[in-house]
């Protein structure tokens, strides 16, 4: 009783906590509900891509620290796509928070196709240690949204699986950015959307559809993938076994257009975009990525030595180039002619 008395007592003798004080005593609610609402162009967003006015429900909690430098929660919430995998409809995510005075740039970070986790993590850890908060999105079918019973893999050559899988992971990621806009913490004019190999190809069609990731990251990424696969040698059998149910190369390229970030890379241009990518790389081919490149505007563009595994040697490099390119104050949005 008498320590409560000593609190009030101190309370009623320093007043309210500051802004910097509160900033500082931030912490992730264990639930709560977010509101996703359409941007202002989404008459413009393709309708495979379009989202309804929805709330959503989440869950969060605390995982660990790093003393002095960044908080780690975990995230659940809804997909807005119900695949037919149960665990696959609810999307995991884990958030770093770094300590201090926000509020933060932040961005989300994508796996690449391996989906170990290690890639974004190191990513998340740089960026929060750099004063830039990072959510670590799960994309379809990977980690806990893995069905236990059935092998589904978000990338596979049945496209019936494939391309509802894509389009789930731009609307996941869509909503992602509704909870990111509702925290205090999060800076939203500095929010933006970063992904490596499989990850750049999800960051670059979702940042073409969701102008609220005001920033977009193109680590190892291109677009243009039909046309650069078709004829691969080690897409011979997938394309002998296509064809022989009747399918064309024309077929697959209007097939799988929507999905292909070259498709709509227009919408990127004036956007603060950053592309990395690889001179050597054998996965990724350099002319996917110069493609993707002219489409968006010809944006910021930094070439490594590399092939696409060996782009490792480069990471510090592209953690630097990310940590920056998000804390930085997005251009003025050019004006409407």
């Amino acid at each position: 009783m008498v320590r409560v008395l000593l609190l009030v007592g101190m309370l009623v003798f320093l007043g309210p906590p500051s802004a910097a004080i509160a900033q500082a005593l931030t912490v992730i609610p264990a639930e709560g509900t977010f509101r996703f609402t359409p941007s202002s162009g989404e008459k413009d967003i393709p309708s495979t891509y379009k989202l309804e006015a929805s709330d959503f429900a989440f869950k969060a909690k605390r995982l660990h620290g790093v003393k002095g430098a960044y908080t780690v929660y975990s995230l659940q919430f809804p997909s807005p796509v119900k695949s037919p995998f149960e665990e696959n409809n609810t999307v995991h995510a884990r958030y770093y928070l770094p300590e201090g005075k926000g509020p933060f740039p932040t961005t989300v970070v994508l796996d690449i196709l391996a989906g170990s986790e290690t890639i974004p993590k190191l990513m998340a850890d740089h960026l929060a240690r750099n004063g830039v908060a990072a959510l670590h999105v799960q994309l379809p079918y990977y980690g806990p949204r893995k069905p236990k019973n059935a092998r589904v893999k978000m990338l596979s050559p049945n496209l019936l699986t494939t391309l509802p899988a894509i389009r789930q992971a731009v609307l996941d990621l869509r909503v992602a950015n509704a909870w990111l806009r509702d925290r205090p913490e999060v800076d939203a004019s500095r929010l933006g959307i970063s992904g490596t190999s499989l990850g750049s190809l999800i960051s670059a069609l979702t940042g073409a559809m969701e102008d609220r990731y005001r920033k977009v990251v193109i680590l190892l990424g291109g677009g243009g993938f039909v046309d650069a696969y078709y004829s691969h040698p080690q897409a011979k059998d997938i394309v002998k076994s296509y064809e022989a149910t009747g399918g064309t190369k024309e077929l697959a390229r209007y097939l799988f257009a929507p999905y292909d970030p070259i498709t709509w890379a227009a919408r990127l241009s004036g956007r603060d975009v950053l592309i990395m990518a690889g001179s050597q790389d054998e996965v990724i081919f350099p002319e996917m990525t110069r493609k993707l490149w002219e489409k968006a505007g010809k944006p910021e563009m930094v070439w490594f030595d590399c092939t696409h595994l060996g782009a490792v040697r480069f990471l510090p490099d592209a953690l630097n180039r990310i940590a920056s390119h998000m804390a930085k104050p997005c251009p003025e949005p050019a004006a409407t002619k």
